[in-house]
C-alpha cells in the first residue's frame, strides 16, 4: 500500500528484530529493519521513514548517539527501546530527541499502540494548518517576546523561530491553552502522550527541559509538588 507508515527498527538481536518486524508489518506497518547504528542512519537517509524505533544498545553508533543524528536533520517521531528501565538510559535517549521510550521485553500490542499514539501527536502538531496561504490565518497566543501561531504550528521568539519537534509542540500548547494553570505531569503524561494509565513522569521532565532551553528558561516554572505552568 502506497499509504502505509514506514517504520525504520533497529535492534541487533535476530529474534527480536525478525518477531518484532512480523508484529509491525501485521499490523499495516512497512518495515526496514537494521541491526546496527550505521546500517540504521543509512537506511534513515535513503528511505525517510515516518518513525524510526531505536534500541539503545547497539553496535556501531548507539542508539543515543543515532538519535541525535536523526534529530540533528529532522523531526522525525522517534521512540527508544531499552532492556533497562534505568535512569540513565531514559534521560539520555530523552535528551537526545526521542520522543518516547519503551522498555524490553514488550508486548506488541504496547509498543504498535506507542507508535500510533506518537504518530498521531506528529500529524496533529505538523499537519494543521499547512500549506495555508493566509497569512493572517490562525490565531496567534503572545506571552512576552514567545508567540504561538496555533494554525500554523509556527513559534517564535523575539520575532525568531523556533524550531521544535512534534512532541515539543504539543506541549507547548498544553501550556498555552491554559496560560498561568499548573498541569500536574500526569495530566501532561494523559493529554500529550496519550498515557491512559500511570506513566513514567521523568518523559515530561525531559521534554520541558527541553522545551525551556528553546523558548526561555523562566517562560515554563514548576510548581513543586504538583506540575508546571506557562507564564501569562
Amino acid at each position: 500500500m502506497a499509504d502505509q507508515t514506514h517504520v525504520l527498527f533497529v535492534e541487533d538481536d535476530d529474534v527480536i528484530r525478525e518477531a518484532t518486524q512480523l508484529t509491525l508489518e501485521r499490523d499495516g506497518f512497512a518495515v526496514t529493519a537494521k541491526p546496527d547504528g550505521l546500517s540504521g542512519l543509512e537506511a534513515f537517509r535513503s528511505d525517510r521513514p515516518d518513525i524510526a524505533l531505536l534500541d539503545v544498545m547497539v553496535p556501531g553508533l548507539d542508539g543515543v548517539s543515532l538519535c541525535r543524528r536523526i534529530r540533528d536533520e529532522s523531526t522525525v517521531p522517534v521512540i527508544m527501546l531499552s532492556a533497562r528501565a534505568d535512569a540513565i538510559d531514559v534521560v539520555l535517549g530523552l535528551e537526545a530527541g526521542a520522543d518516547d521510550y519503551v522498555t524490553k521485553p514488550f508486548d506488541g500490542a504496547v509498543l504498535v499502540a506507542r507508535i500510533r499514539a506518537v504518530l498521531r501527536r506528529f500529524e496533529r502538531a505538523g499537519g494543521a494548518g499547512a500549506g495555508q496561504d493566509d497569512a493572517d490565518g490562525g490565531p496567534v497566543l503572545a506571552f512576552g517576546e514567545l508567540e504561538i501561531d496555533t494554525e500554523g504550528m509556527e513559534v517564535r521568539k523575539a520575532g525568531q523561530p523556533v524550531a521544535l519537534t512534534p512532541t515539543e509542540m504539543r506541549l507547548l500548547l498544553e501550556f498555552s491553552a491554559a496560560p498561568g494553570t499548573v498541569l500536574s505531569r500526569d495530566k501532561l503524561l494523559e493529554r500529550v502522550w496519550e498515557y491512559g494509565w500511570g506513566g513514567d513522569t521523568r518523559v515530561v521532565d525531559v521534554h520541558v527541559q527541553r522545551l525551556r532551553a528553546k523558548i526561555g528558561q523562566d517562560r515554563i516554572e514548576t510548581v513543586r509538588g504538583f506540575g508546571y505552568k506557562l507564564k501569562a
